[in-house]
């Protein structure tokens, strides 16, 4: 599992990924929101963490740009934020979670594991290039006058 950690605390940070990395998954990091903005819209992502609190670009507005672009990946918003107020704006840019910090025990690995599992599966999807279509899996596809293997 790929996960993407967007917290501007250096060392809630490096606390964060450690922890995910100790778990097992693969997880990149930013900074700031226009990092966290970039990579979550040019890389295919399980879940992403991401704070509301950034500089450079504000996580809500990163999140509502995702999603905007058609960017599906669940969202755990991580934030010392918890006003209602504050959750609502999250729930409604689109996230999936919400999580206060500090979060119990340090590691909101649980909640991200949790989000990832709801996660459309990619199996799902399909490819499309003019006229001819096809499921990601299996290896085949239709065009309008039949059949071609992709394979």
């Amino acid at each position: 599992m790929r996960l993407l950690v967007v917290e501007d605390d250096r060392d809630l940070n490096r606390q964060i990924v450690a922890a995910l990395e100790q778990a097992g998954y693969a997880v990149d990091r930013a900074y700031d929101g226009e990092e966290g903005h970039f990579l979550g819209d040019t890389e295919p992502y399980d879940a992403v963490i991401l704070d509301i609190g950034l500089p450079k670009r504000d996580g809500i507005s990163v999140l509502e740009e995702w999603r905007k672009a058609g960017r599906r990946m669940p969202v755990l918003i991580l934030t010392a934020r918890d006003r209602w107020s504050d959750k609502v704006k999250g729930f409604d840019a689109g996230a999936d979670d919400y999580v206060p910090k500090p979060f119990h025990g340090g590691d909101p690995g649980p909640a991200a594991r949790a989000a990832a599992r709801r996660r459309p599966r990619l199996g799902r999807s399909r490819l499309r290039r003019g006229a001819a279509r096809h499921p990601r899996r299996p290896r085949h596809g239709r065009r309008r006058a039949g059949q071609a293997d992709l394979a």
